[in-house]
């Protein structure tokens, strides 16, 4: 049984996964912590199998004729592996890791997932170990192609002697594995209208609903029988620079052991009150959201420059909406020109944070937007920020009292910035 399971690749994933063995990637003979930089998947201290190497798990609506028309063990192991990521995710991690084609459907995950489990015996689609070859049907043989002897009837006496069905081995030609990577990169996935109109990502809507909600709120407003006096039409720039006037953009570090994450700013920016992520992100759980939304929006009323440090009721200022994000992917929500949006970067010091920014190098980056180092306030100099003009922001670990201080220090550094380099993005 132990032979049976070493030579074929399905069989060695589910006693894998079944013994909780841990599989890791080798990439030049050397671990690799990456499934798309791997060329070779390690299922056990004895067996390692390259990654594209062709399973017995044929593909749907395929005749099970060619090697292109079964699954790859990758395939079939991203499967296990994202077995409880959503649709979305799961499929955008399939592309991220090289499968933009023949990677297991969503459709066909759980019953793979539960064969490889043990919860299922039999599946379908899975070729059985007792036809005569284990190369899929139809396959073309190429000189010096690698073939192993099978034990069959038609055998002879002599090769049944020598061999045993334990033995058998599947042994992909690479002249074939060539042609069907040559195959699969002209290949177009076919999709339905619901794969179409489900899309990657969710979609976030707040910022078009805050931009008519007031010009619907006028329109309620209006008395029955009069017409509202329409406002002049202003020319391009004007507009353009009115939609810019709207909403400034707040970045911050997508690091789980950041200070402030999308778990907890906007308690900490809007109410003036810090919050731990992980107590944040435990509360949110209790109230049934599971995961942060990938765009905050933070209200807050802005003092008029001319009156005092504390508004009073005759010198309270307009609201000013802010936008919160943590990724490039949630960024480019707000248009091609969201970069002139952003007024300010929230940083843990990690360099690494501004890879896929537009602005990857600390020093040309603090130069387009405000930087702010968040740390604690016992926490030593950090000697990576020195020459990155960025400004300290420390959070004291206990007194929570002196929290509405620290953020409202925290706004007077953005609207001094703001007012200086992008004016426009103050309301007035």
């Amino acid at each position: 049984m132990s032979s049976t399971m070493d030579s074929d690749p399905l069989l060695a994933l589910r006693h894998a996964i079944k013994t909780k063995s841990p599989i890791t990637y080798v990439a030049n003979s050397e671990p690799t912590g990456s499934l798309l930089a791997a060329s070779h998947i390690v299922l056990s201290p004895t067996l390692s199998l390259p990654k594209s190497t062709t399973t017995r798990y044929s593909k749907p609506g395929t005749s099970a004729a060619s090697p292109s028309d079964f699954f790859t063990l990758e395939a079939v192991y991203l499967a296990w592996l994202l077995r409880d990521a959503p649709v979305a995710e799961y499929m955008k991690q399939a592309r991220e890791n090289g499968l933009a084609v023949g990677f297991v459907s969503v459709t066909e995950r759980k019953s793979i997932v539960e064969w490889l489990e043990g919860k299922v015996h039999d599946l379908k689609r899975i070729v059985s170990l007792t036809a005569e070859s284990t190369t899929p049907p139809g396959t073309p043989t190429h000189p010096g192609a690698a073939t192993v002897p099978l034990t069959t009837p038609k055998r002879t006496a002599h090769a049944a002697d020598t061999t045993t069905p334990s033995k058998r081995r599947y042994v992909a030609d690479q002249q074939d594995v060539e042609v069907v990577k040559r195959i699969k990169q002209n290949e177009v996935e076919l999709r339905d209208r619901n794969t179409v109109l489900r899309g990657t990502k969710a979609n976030n809507f707040s910022a078009l609903q805050a931009t008519y909600s007031e010009k619907l709120k006028k329109l309620k407003e209006t008395k029955p029988g009069t017409t509202p006096v329409l406002a002049p039409t202003a020319g391009p720039l004007m507009q353009s620079r009115k939609a810019k006037n709207l909403y400034p953009i707040i970045m911050i570090s997508s690091s789980p052991t950041a200070l402030i994450t999308m778990h907890n700013v906007k308690r900490f920016l809007q109410e003036s009150l810090f919050e731990s992520s992980s107590a944040a992100r435990e509360r949110a759980a209790a109230a049934g959201n599971s995961r942060a939304e990938d765009v905050i929006h933070i209200d807050r009323r802005r003092v008029p420059p001319s009156s005092s440090s504390q508004p009073t009721s005759t010198s309270r200022g307009d609201i000013q909406r802010y936008f919160v994000v943590d990724s490039t992917d949630a960024l480019q929500k707000f248009g091609a020109d969201a970069w002139e949006r952003v007024v300010c970067v929230m940083t843990t010091g990690q360099a690494w944070q501004f890879r896929p920014y537009r602005w990857n190098e600390p020093r040309a980056l603090f130069h387009h937007v405000k930087g702010v180092y968040v740390s604690w306030a016992n926490d030593p100099p950090n000697t990576k920020i020195k020459d990155w003009n960025v400004t300290e922001l420390k959070i004291d670990p206990h007194r929570r009292h002196i929290d509405k201080s620290v953020v409202a220090h925290f706004w007077q550094l953005i609207d001094d910035w703001t007012i200086a380099n992008k004016p426009w993005l103050i309301k007035s």
